[in-house]
């Protein structure tokens, strides 16, 4: 890397982080102020409020306006190196234009890469503490969107195996009159009921209170019975819940785990949990994208000077939200594709990236 190289991609990094801190402290004194009359009458302290709401709501924040930031500060310090006309300078000793990309594409790998581990472990955990606080103390009915309490629940459990509860309570993790019913080549080969089903936390297990058991082969039936029993399913209480919010809150593992037990039982619902997924993966590449697109037209110089290029800017920005909005209605909505839905985006500004830089080289 040249000395023009690390210059670049100084500034690059140095004015990334000067929008991202001046822009969450914006974000953070109008969400405050909006928020003051509950943060009153709740009795908080401020350090309670930094570490149980602050702590939560600036990464979440901060990681759905990222790419943004990046493109508004790509487009800022390029612009003025367009103005200073050292963009020229560079070009004129011979440095060609791909060549000149270079520290851009080593800026924007690394945010990518920061985006992308945030996405996957950092930003559940914020989201798990934003919304907390949201339905404790801000909102009483936020929470509202998860059943607490659910009514004659059926699921499958594997691809022979159904199960169902006429109820079940989330907060204590209990439930009663459950079932469980096995088929054979469309022959009903085991049938389980029981009183009461409870998760028992210290064994991680599911126990069962006046359990029957009952397993055909052929003609012959075999009873069997039991005050209690210890089960280990391979379902969890937190399967179990219908929360809207509840895929924002895992991280990457747990949720790939979530999708594919919820597909193998036919749950309904399986498309917003891809787009999620798939989401986590096509946000941190357009941080790569805006990138190209912002060097692209900031670095050549026009008469409006860096006024023009970040009003330019903030209409290809407000553009990629618009598309990646519509992208999710239409995948959660209708029959759009969850992969596509998380990519179209991108393939659309990819396009429109290699645009410009064939324009931009020539």
């Amino acid at each position: 890397m040249k000395k023009i190289d690390s210059f670049i991609l100084k500034n690059f990094l140095t004015t990334f982080v000067f929008c991202l801190i001046l822009f969450t402290v914006i974000v953070v004194v109008v969400d405050t102020s909006e928020k003051t009359e509950n943060f009153n009458k709740s009795n908080l302290s401020l350090w309670q409020i930094i570490t149980q709401y602050h702590s939560g709501f600036i990464p979440r924040i901060d990681a759905m306006l990222f790419p943004l930031f990046v493109f508004i500060a790509v487009i800022f310090f390029t612009a003025k190196m367009a103005d200073r006309s050292e963009v020229i300078a560079i070009l004129s000793s011979g440095v060609s234009f791909r060549r000149f990309l270079f520290p851009y594409w080593i800026g924007s790998i690394l945010l990518a890469a920061l985006l992308w581990l945030a996405y996957q472990f950092l930003l559940p955990r914020a989201n798990t503490i934003w919304g907390d606080f949201q339905a404790k103390y801000v909102h009483a009915d936020w929470g509202s969107n998860e059943k607490t309490f659910m009514q004659n629940y059926y699921f499958r459990i594997n691809n022979e195996t159904y199960a169902g509860l006429r109820t079940y309570d989330t907060i204590n993790k209990a439930g009663s009159n459950f079932f469980i019913q096995r088929f054979k080549n469309n022959d009903l080969v085991y049938n389980l009921r029981c009183d009461n089903i409870v998760w028992d936390t210290a064994s991680q297990k599911w126990k069962l209170t006046n359990v029957q058991q009952l397993t055909f082969s052929g003609d012959k039936e075999t009873i069997e019975r039991n005050p209690i029993l210890m089960v280990n399913y391979n379902f969890k209480p937190l399967d179990l819940r219908r929360d809207e919010y509840l895929k924002d809150r895992m991280p990457t593992p747990e949720l790939d785990h979530f999708i594919k037990m919820e597909m193998m039982r036919g749950s309904e619902g399986i498309n917003s949990l891809l787009v999620e997924r798939y989401n986590r993966d096509a946000i941190p590449v357009s941080v790569i994208i805006l990138t190209i697109i912002g060097a692209t037209l900031a670095s050549q110089k026009v008469r409006g000077g860096s006024g023009l290029h970040l009003a330019v800017g903030v209409v290809l920005s407000v553009l990629y939200i618009l598309f990646g909005r519509f992208s999710l209605v239409f995948a959660t909505k209708g029959n759009f594709t969850p992969f596509l839905a998380s990519w179209v985006p991108n393939i659309i500004f990819g396009v429109i990236a290699y645009f410009l830089y064939r324009r931009a080289a020539r």
